[in-house]
């Protein structure tokens, strides 16, 4: 038998640890934010100081595990599993450290939600997205994607006769107005440099079709990273637009009679370096998992209430549940490549930065990846307007609710999700519905500004 005293563990420091405590003491880090998701879709997080990083890095910093019950309102709901008894610890992932340019002095990290043990807990968002692509790589495939997101940039003021806050744009030029691109030209040239000091790389960027509306894309990574890139993406808008006196929401319609931000989802699968889309079979088999399911997934990709006053027909946000070449009406766009030797991707276009990313591109994988097992058949292309034929095709949700509704009754996606995280999700949202139900406009449109 061994004898356990001539045992000597050595414990090997993480070269990726390493660097990172390097990188704090050479960049003059104090303060470190370990941040999640959670289900209202807010981004919320705990700092850690660079004397305790090493052993927080470990650790984590203990959660209660019932900030997982909290709404968009800080309205606590009672979820069983979710009250106040009971810890998690906020894990950051050192993969993703980054110092954050409009802050100077602290960086962040984006944190599973993990049990006492170690062990991934039930309801962590990152975990769904990790253990949704794994389910992909066991079926032999990898999803790359990109969030195509729009935000409105402007001032926050009191409301004139006492109303809450509003958003005032910052300018009221024209769509794609060479105009517009000075008007914001101080502020995009801090974003997108800030941005690339973390790593993103920055594609396109245009004044958009609403006063003070931008849209900056970012370029394409694997799922999960493409996820924890639009946290920083969203954190990075608002954090530069604060950082100069200005204020930034990507919530889906913080003008209630101007333009919705999207944040248009783009996907294409991969198998040992093919883009699977360019098989004509796999690709419709996804879609047509896509749009088996879509109402259900409109409530993880469309997470709010606000949400729905941006989808609808006839404003290019997708109002119906089809697909088409091109056709930025309908939900499912297949996307043109660009040049001889593009790649095809798909666009969701019902999906806005009110969603927890890792909820919403899970969901959506498990979808596709329901539509390659069963084979189905998304149906033929729509290549017009399907507003011009009224009754012929099938409509998104038109709520919050009836999106919560469709994902109750959806077998695959309340199984992926799980027990805890699918009861728990849909207590958090169906308070949102019901607390907004009770308010005016103006309420919704303030809240959804200030949060997202």
């Amino acid at each position: 038998m061994e004898d356990r005293q001539s045992v000597t563990r050595v414990h090997q420091p993480d070269p990726a640890v390493n660097r990172i405590l390097e990188r704090a003491e050479i960049d003059g880090i104090e303060l470190i934010r370990f941040l999640y998701a959670d289900h209202g879709g807010v981004i919320r997080g705990k700092a850690a100081s660079r004397s305790l990083l090493a052993e927080r890095l470990e650790t984590g910093i203990g959660h209660t595990v019932a900030m997982m019950a909290m709404n968009m309102l800080d309205q606590l709901q009672e979820v069983e599993q979710l009250g106040p008894v009971g810890e998690v610890r906020l894990v950051p992932d050192p993969a993703t450290f980054v110092p954050l340019p409009y802050a100077p002095g602290a960086a962040a990290m984006m944190a599973d939600l993990r049990q006492s043990d170690g062990s991934p807990w039930d309801a962590c968002p990152r975990t769904f997205l990790k253990d949704a692509v794994a389910t992909l790589g066991r079926a032999g495939y990898t999803l790359v994607a990109a969030f195509e997101p729009e935000f409105t940039l402007g001032h926050r003021r009191p409301g004139p006769s006492g109303e809450p806050d509003r958003l005032v744009p910052l300018d009221d030029t024209l769509c794609y107005a060479a105009t517009g691109f000075d008007t914001a030209h101080d502020y995009t040239m801090t974003l997108v440099h800030a941005l690339e000091k973390q790593g993103l790389q920055v594609e396109h960027y245009h004044p958009e079709l609403g006063p003070g509306q931008q849209e900056l894309s970012i370029r394409h990574a694997p799922a999960l990273r493409a996820a924890d890139n639009h946290v920083i993406y969203r954190e990075t808008v608002r954090g530069v637009a604060v950082r100069m006196g200005m204020w930034a929401s990507l919530a889906p319609k913080p003008l209630a009679e101007q333009a919705g931000n999207g944040a248009h989802l783009h996907l294409s699968l991969w198998r040992e370096g093919r883009n699977l889309f360019a098989d004509d079979d796999v690709r419709g088999w996804f879609v047509g998992g896509l749009l088996a399911h879509l109402p259900a997934l409109t409530a993880l990709t469309c997470g709010s209430v606000n949400s729905f006053r941006r989808l609808g027909p006839r404003m290019w946000s997708s109002g119906y549940a089809v697909h088409g070449p091109d056709n930025r009406e309908a939900a499912v766009r297949v996307c043109s490549p660009l040049g001889s030797g593009g790649e095809i991707n798909l666009e969701l276009k019902p999906s806005d930065s009110s969603a927890n990313p890792y909820l919403s591109l899970g969901a959506v994988i498990h979808a596709g990846l329901d539509g390659i097992r069963r084979e189905l058949d998304p149906g033929e292309p729509v290549t017009v307007d399907p507003d011009t034929e009224p009754g012929r095709y099938p409509r998104l949700p038109a709520s919050l609710t009836e999106a919560l509704d469709a994902l109750e009754a959806d077998e695959v996606l309340m199984a992926a999700l799980g027990e805890l995280r699918a009861r728990a999700y849909l207590a958090v949202k169906r308070s949102e519905a019901a607390a907004f139900s009770e308010q005016d406009a103006a309420f919704e449109l303030y809240n959804h500004m200030r949060a997202f």
